[in-house]
């Protein structure tokens, strides 16, 4: 089962398991990702808006693979410039990775020769995993793979659960 135990943007201690209840959409990313993370946030958004009313029934969750530079203040503001009820989260570097390999997400910092040691980029699994109301692996969904079907499959799971 995927666990996580990080930290909100506010500093509070969270885990799946605040969530029991409610279906969990989780991606991992950073804040200075050009095109993956954004792209992936945006889909969240465009999720949430389709679902109505039905999606206080859903926890949109991004967890920063870049803790050393996306603070908690920062991590909240790129949140919410998407849709303010994607939960940021973030941690310690151990934490982060261990919650990464429990989603079975790979990331890497990726520097050019002869950089700074704070100038470089994240490579990270991308795409969002979808828990269900126990905090249970249910679904992958790759990027671009279509946030129609994303929002359906969401949706059927909703209807199975009698939500």
């Amino acid at each position: 089962m995927p666990r996580y135990l990080l930290m909100d943007v506010q500093g509070r201690a969270v885990t799946q398991e605040d969530f029991r209840g409610r279906l969990q959409l989780v991606s991992f990313g950073f804040i200075s990702c050009p095109d993956v993370c954004p792209t992936t946030l945006l889909e969240v958004k465009q999720i949430l808006e389709a679902l109505g009313d039905r999606a206080s029934r859903l926890q949109p969750v991004f967890i920063t693979v870049d803790p050393a530079r996306d603070t908690r203040e920062v991590l909240r503001e790129y949140t919410a410039a998407f849709d303010t009820r994607i939960l940021g989260l973030t941690g310690s570097a151990e934490l982060v990775r261990r919650a990464a390999d429990s989603f079975r997400v790979q990331y890497e910092i990726v520097r050019e020769p002869g950089a700074a040691p704070d100038n470089y980029t994240m490579n990270h699994t991308a795409g969002m995993v979808l828990l269900d109301i126990r905090g249970r692996f249910l679904a992958r969904f790759p990027l671009r793979h279509g946030g129609a079907r994303h929002r359906e499959r969401i949706r059927a799971v909703m209807a199975v659960e009698g939500r």
